[in-house]
C-alpha cells in the first residue's frame, strides 16, 4: 500500500475536502497548493499523477493530530471536530431526503402457530437401519 493509498483512504474516511487538507498541513507549517494535492489523489496512470512522499504524509498525520485533538494549551474533543465536518458537507439538490424508518404495526396477518417440539404427539422412533453383526472371517470364542 502506497502513501497515496493511505492519504486517499484517510481523506475519504474523515470526509475531508482539499481546502481542509491544506489547512491541516498549514497547522504544522507545511505549505502545499490544491493542485499539488490533487496530483496525489489522481489515478496512477494519469499523466499528472504525483507520488506522495513520506514527508507530506508525515506532516499531514501530525497536522491531523493537532486538528482533531488540539494542542496542550487548547485541547479539543475529536468527536466534536468530526461532527462539525459532517455538518459542513452540503446536501445535493437533486437528492431527496429519505424519511426516517418507522415500522408499521402488522394487524392483518394471520397468526402462525409457533414451532414447539413438545406440542406434537410423541411418535415412536422407527429404526431405519437394522443391527448387523459383521464377521470378518474370524471365529471369536467367548
Amino acid at each position: 500500500m502506497t502513501n497515496n493509498d493511505i492519504f486517499k483512504k484517510l481523506r475519504v474516511a474523515l470526509m475531508l475536502r482539499d481546502d481542509q487538507i491544506v489547512e491541516i498541513l498549514e497547522l504544522v507549517d507545511f505549505r502545499i497548493s490544491k493542485s499539488e494535492l490533487g496530483a496525489f489523489f489522481r489515478d496512477e496512470k494519469h499523466p499528472n499523477y504525483m507520488e506522495c512522499g513520506d514527508q507530506v504524509l508525515r506532516n499531514f498525520l501530525n497536522g491531523l493530530v493537532i486538528h482533531l485533538r488540539g494542542t496542550k494549551e487548547n485541547p479539543k474533543n475529536p468527536n466534536e471536530v468530526l461532527a462539525k465536518h459532517k455538518a459542513e458537507i452540503p446536501v445535493k439538490e437533486g437528492v431527496k431526503n429519505k424519511p426516517a424508518f418507522s415500522p408499521k404495526p402488522k394487524t392483518d396477518l394471520k397468526k402462525k402457530p409457533a414451532f414447539n417440539s413438545k406440542s406434537k404427539k410423541a411418535t415412536p422412533k422407527v429404526q431405519v437401519v437394522e443391527k448387523v453383526q459383521f464377521k470378518n472371517g474370524k471365529n471369536k470364542k467367548s
